[in-house]
Order: C-alpha cells, then structure tokens, then sequence
C-alpha cells in the first residue's frame, strides 16, 4: 500500500505507474480516493470545529445557569445536544469512508523502480547474468518423474488415493536428498550471519491482507473452514506478519532471518496441475529468508538476497541465471523482483526455482511495522524476500544436472555431509 501523501500530491504519478503495470482498469481508483479522502477530511474539519464548540457551550451553560438565565442555559444545551448528534454522525460517516479509501488503496499497486522493464507478462522478462556455464548431456536426459521411479524415490499413485492431484510421497534415499537439501540451505544462511527461525504455519486474515493482494490471496491460500486461519503459502507471510504493529529500535535492523516451513498453495488456474510430475504441487517445502531494513539499504539487500541463492546453486553444481522480471509480471505490493532460474538438460532451457523481492515499504504500511528513526519520528521499515530453496523444483534440477549415463546421480561434496557420506544414489532396478 502507498503513501495517501503521494496521491494528494501527485496522481499523476501514481496513475503513470498503473499504466506500466498495464492495469489500466484501476485508473478511477486514483480519482475516487482523491474524493473520499477530500470528503472525510472536510466533515473531519466539521466534526472538530463542532467539538471546539461543544467544549465553549459547555462552559457557557454553567454560567447561565449560576446567572439565572435559564431559556438561555436550554438553548445552548439544545445546541449542544445538536452538535453530539452531528458528531456521532460524523464519526460514523468518516469511519464509512476510511474502510472505502482503505479499500481502493490496498487495490493500487506499490510504486515500480525506474529500472523495472516494461513490459505485459512475463514473456517479456528480461534475461540477466548467467552462472556456471552448463554442459551438454552425451545422452538423452529422462522426464524427472522417471529418474525418481527408477530411484525409488516417488511415490504418486499412493499420494492421488490419499490426497488427489498435485500431492506425493517422497521415499529412500530422495527424500534424504530433499531434508540434506534444506539442512545444507538452513546451515548456509546461518552461517550467512541470518537468525534461523521456524514460523507458524497458519495466520490470520489480517496478516495474509497484509502480507499480499487480494488477487494473489484468492488465488493461492488455503481457508481453515470456520476459523479466522489460512495456511501459508511461504514462511514470508508469518515472518513478516511477526512484527505487526511493532516499532523497531533503529539499532535492531537490519534484521536477516531465515525460515523453514511447508507450504501449502491451491495453484488456482495454474495448469499442469493435473499432470505427471512435481513442478506444480499443492504442498512442499521451503527455506525462505527476509528482511527488514532501512528504506536506504533495501536496494542494498535486494541485491544481496538473490546472489546468495546463485551462490547456494552454484556450490551444488546446478547452473542458474538470473531472470529480471517486467512490469506486469510484478505483484501489486512488488517493487522489483527476480526469479533465479536453473538449466535443465532435458528440456534444454531454464526454468524458475526460485524469486527474490524488495516490497519497499508496502506490506509495513498494511501491518503497521515502523522503527525509531534518529531523527525521532517513526517511519515505515522495507521489507524484502528470497527463495533459499525450494525442493521440488530444485530436485528436477538436481536431478537432471547431476545424472549419470548408468541412471545413477551424484551428490556434489556440500551435500555428501548430509547424505551420511554417499557419494552418489544408484538406480532400484
């Protein structure tokens, strides 16, 4: 959510940044905020001055009344009386208007940084650097799904009776290699200097329409029935719902954490849900980091968050690049995001395994989380969030990268600590 400042003051900015987000439906937004909020401050005005005069008349009714002039002291008090009246009403009318500015600003997306790409959907990303030249594979790499089964390592079927579609069971020495995954991630970001944390895996409604917008709500969170709870579909959100309401000392940011958690998403629309494979689950694993700082460091941050998951990658042996995403790929609470991007010898192309974002300060504006600034006044952190790792996707990569022609796969040496020392998982059959 942005600043109601910058709207008064300049709407044509803001309504310029709705155009590059190519959601030129939201325009009148901008317009109908400027006249609620022009509407709530003059009846704010009246309401003040109507108490101004309360407080004057109730004085003069006690002198009246100690002067015998009694017509007088009940004329004022019927004044008075009045004035409560129109108070009361005005109280209720700017609370109506306040849930409607409150409405329409929580739907205007975050300002975009001047080096955003422009551009209507992700087709229109704009590459970055690329890490860890990779290799052609001298022979034909398998659908994931069938390097898992010959593994022994999946388990599909079992998942669909249990569950349905876009759920699994990990098995053997895969699942090892998915828990030493996010070990190694954890002890990584640790060793990054990041406070390791293990979140709630439910929040409240407040916090979800704090931490994202009502599209992205609908479209990925669970509802516990008859509970005010929702699952979370990343650690970011509980993470950052933590210091709702809070005011930091200046001297306790940046704050660096890192969380682990399941994560749980309906992946409405999203196709391929109901095909072979675990690209796109309901349900999965991961290592998140995120920070809250200074609006001075955040571009700071941004920059080092998404290094540090090129940097993870590259340590395992998985070649990855950088994806910059464009205006219209951007969320609304977005003000500038990347996706990490790993090879995959079989389809020949990357594909996303990971995002980072610098929010600025949107969701601290809806959840309320300011620190002490030196100067004295309290003023809203930034906030910012990283993919460490994510399994499913990264065990496609893993996979494929480090596939054997014999069908076996190599663990690279940062993981071998966690696998007990193996080397390499071999094929069942």
């Amino acid at each position: 959510m942005i600043d109601i400042n910058l709207i008064r003051e300049n709407p044509q900015l803001v309504k310029d940044n709705i155009k590059k987000k190519f959601q030129d439906y939201k325009l009148p937004l901008v317009d109908e905020v400027i006249e609620l909020d022009k509407k709530k401050r003059e009846i704010q005005s009246e309401g003040d001055r109507l108490r101004a005069q309360r407080n004057t008349l109730a004085k003069q009714i006690g002198v009246l009344m100690r002067e015998g002039k009694k017509d007088e002291a009940e004329e004022a008090k019927l004044t008075s009386k009045n004035n409560n009246d129109r108070i009361a009403q005005i109280e209720a009318e700017t609370a109506e208007l306040e849930e409607k500015i409150k409405k329409n600003m929580m739907a205007i997306p975050n300002l975009i940084a001047d080096d955003v790409p422009l551009g209507k959907d992700d087709s229109c990303n704009v590459e970055g650097k690329k890490y860890l030249e990779h290799a052609e594979k001298p022979f034909e790499v398998p659908y994931h799904l069938d390097i898992l089964e010959s593994l022994g390592g999946i388990d599909l079927d079992s998942a669909r009776r249990t569950s349905g579609n876009g759920f699994y069971y990990l098995t053997g020495d895969i699942a090892r290699l998915h828990s030493a995954v996010l070990s190694y991630a954890r002890d990584f970001m640790i060793d990054k200097g990041f406070t390791y944390c293990i979140p709630p895996y439910m929040i409240r409604s407040d916090v979800v329409s704090g931490v994202m917008s009502f599209e992205e709500m609908d479209g990925m969170m669970y509802k516990i029935e008859g509970e005010d709870l929702y699952l979370i579909g990343t650690s970011e959100h509980s993470m950052i719902g933590r210091f709702m309401g809070n005011i930091l000392p200046e001297a306790s940011l940046p704050q660096t954490l890192t969380s682990y958690s399941p994560c749980f998403r309906k992946e409405k629309g999203a196709h391929g849900i109901e095909e072979r494979g675990i690209y796109r689950i309901h349900q999965f694993e991961k290592q998140e980091m995120i920070v809250l700082c200074k609006p001075e460091e955040s571009d700071y941050w941004y920059e080092k968050l998404w290094n540090y998951t090129v940097e993870l990658f590259v340590s395992m042996e998985i070649p990855v690049r950088q994806l910059i995403c464009c205006s219209g790929d951007l969320a609304d609470l977005k003000y500038k995001s990347c996706d990490i991007e790993a090879w995959s010898p079989r389809q020949k192309k990357y594909f996303e395994v990971g995002s980072c974002s610098n929010l600025t300060d949107a969701q601290a504006r809806r959840l309320g989380i300011r620190y002490k600034a030196s100067s004295g006044k309290n003023e809203f952190v930034h906030t910012l969030n990283n993919t460490v790792v994510a399994p499913p996707r990264m065990l496609i990569a893993f996979l494929e990268n480090h596939l054997q022609p014999d069908g076996s796969v190599n663990i690279p040496p940062v993981l071998r600590p966690y696998m007990g020392g193996k080397d390499k998982i071999v094929p069942k059959k």
